[in-house]
């Protein structure tokens, strides 16, 4: 540990710094703009669609394309972050998903094919490099903050999904209508390639954090954060995993594998808001591309406020003696049911009440996102990285199947209403997975010898946690 945190300084220091908070704040700037490039694609694919001629199963497979890679390369991505750290990880992996943004915009200089080719290919590349993004976010979180802070964290990062589309679906919008779909991938590139560097400067472990006080980490050490989880000395030092046993133990966890299911069904709500919804504006509502982007901002505003919501309910509940299943569960299940609310939109004609429903819909999606903060409570320490990356394996799975299942749906109907039915209907069966599969909600731990493969690994999961 630095000098910094020695018995002297420790007398000296009565009040604790804040450092955590900071760090927050970096993590909700660099997600917003995270979603704010897997968006660009909604906001410019109506003029997309229209240049390249695209049929809406085609626009579907383009929309998808993101997740494919996004999703395969998640394992790698959380081996990455518990191999080297989230700073250095997290690093390259904001930089080069900003470079391949902006070279999106490269797309208009070529027609036809090869046009559809580079745009799905870029889609390809952006996707694998974000993969370690939200499981750093959960690794980082679990290091810098106590149990009965951390859903107020992971709700605030993960709300940064809805605040992107508020402070950019405007400025995406204007950029597409004044300057040309290409001027929004040059844009939030180059935003996102700043932002990395920031990243570089700014974010530390807990123990290695230059401005942190003995008493903040003796405040955040005493309520659960995992302090050494990031920390440079023990990055360089642990023994590392044997991957394949432990996501196998990670698998055969009822309590996970329902964690897991769930997200699954909440990032369907995410995927169609990411992608199909602008299109739901301008093609079934008529809008234009401009009033789209304005209206679009409206939803992901009720969503952040749901998402600030869900977290501070859940970490009120904890310090009022609620259990972590009842603080995690409650807000989760409530927030699914008023998702569900979007199906009304299929019986209404007015565009405000349309909205209206969407932003219900989107403040219960919003309330219920808190699976970061299970993922923060749950995760065995060794293993933070694979099993952020397994939860975002199944979550974003969603990305691939949505935006294709959408598609059908509307090339065999010519309607959004089946659509609205689908997407609902995964809510219905997140609900079903955190009451009836997952059970209580505790931290997995492994047994002597399970994080180096060595004898033991057949018990490596704590029976304790297993249902």
């Amino acid at each position: 540990m630095k000098t910094s945190h020695t018995t002297t300084a420790a007398a000296a220091d009565t009040k604790a710094t804040r450092v955590r908070w900071g760090i927050l704040a970096i993590l909700f700037i660099i997600t917003t703009i995270n979603y704010a490039d897997r968006a660009t694609i909604s906001i410019a694919g109506p003029e997309i669609k229209k240049l390249l001629g695209l049929s809406p199963v085609q626009m579907g497979f383009v929309f998808s394309a993101f997740a494919w890679s996004y999703v395969l390369a998640q394992l790698p991505g959380g081996w990455l972050l518990d191999r080297f750290g989230s700073k250095i990880t997290y690093f390259f992996s904001i930089f080069l998903w900003s470079v391949f943004t902006m070279l999106m915009g490269t797309v208009g200089f070529v027609t036809g094919a090869s046009a559809v080719t580079l745009l799905f290919a870029l889609r390809l590349l952006v996707g694998a490099a974000e993969a370690p993004s939200f499981p750093g976010n959960s690794r980082i979180t679990s290091a810098w903050f106590p149990t009965a802070e951390r859903g107020t964290a992971a709700a605030i990062f993960n709300s940064a999904q809805y605040f992107a589309t508020v402070l950019f679906a405007p400025l995406m919008g204007w950029l597409v209508h004044s300057f040309g779909w290409q001027s929004v991938f040059y844009v939030m590139g180059g935003l996102g390639i700043v932002m990395a560097f920031v990243w570089r400067k700014t974010i530390y472990g807990p123990k290695d954090h230059p401005r942190i006080n003995a008493a903040e980490l003796a405040y955040i050490e005493a309520g659960g954060a995992l302090v050494d989880l990031e920390s440079r000395a023990r990055i360089n030092t642990e023994p590392k995993l044997a991957t394949w046993p432990v996501i196998k133990q990670l698998l055969s966890n009822r309590m996970l594998l329902g964690v897991y299911i769930g997200q699954y069904c909440i990032t369907t709500l995410t995927y169609f808001f990411l992608t199909w919804f602008p299109v739901y504006l301008v093609t079934e509502r008529h809008m234009t591309i401009l009033k789209a982007g304005f209206v679009a901002a409206l939803p992901a505003v009720a969503g952040f406020l749901g998402g600030i919501l869900g977290g501070y309910v859940s970490d009120r509940m904890l310090k009022a003696g609620y259990s972590l299943s009842a603080a995690r569960k409650t807000p989760i299940v409530c927030g699914m049911l008023l998702a569900m609310t979007m199906i009304v939109c299929n019986y209404v004609s007015a565009d405000w009440v349309v909205v209206a429903m969407m932003s219900l819909a989107f403040f219960g999606k919003g309330i219920g996102a808190l699976g970061w903060a299970v993922v923060s409570d749950t995760s065995p320490k060794e293993a933070g990285g694979l099993s952020g990356g397994l939860f975002n394996t199944f979550g974003n799975t969603a990305g691939i199947t949505t935006p294709i299942a959408i598609g059908y749906i509307l090339q065999a109907t010519g309607s959004f209403a089946g659509a609205l039915v689908f997407v609902g209907a995964n809510a219905a069966v997140a609900i079903f997975c955190y009451l009836f599969i997952v059970g209580e909600i505790k931290r997995v731990e492994f047994t002597q010898g399970a994080a180096t493969g060595k004898a033991g690994m057949p018990a490596a999961l704590n029976s304790a946690a297993r249902k």
